[in-house]
């Protein structure tokens, strides 16, 4: 993933918000918001991206 903005240099600490719809264990779907810095993106991006490796497997 890439993220570009010609604003960005103008932000003293960037930021990455993320909205997630996430199921309970009754089937209610939530809505959570996440504000990260941009390494704590990437790294959750990295997570993601294992956690959708394991999940094709099983």
């Amino acid at each position: 993933m890439a993220v570009s903005s010609d604003r960005c240099r103008s932000l003293k600490y960037p930021y990455v918000a993320v909205k997630l719809k996430v199921a309970d264990p009754s089937g209610q779907v939530n809505t959570k918001s996440i504000e990260m810095t941009i390494p704590q993106f990437q790294n959750f991006y990295r997570q993601f991206k294992e956690i959708a490796t394991v999940i094709e497997t099983v």
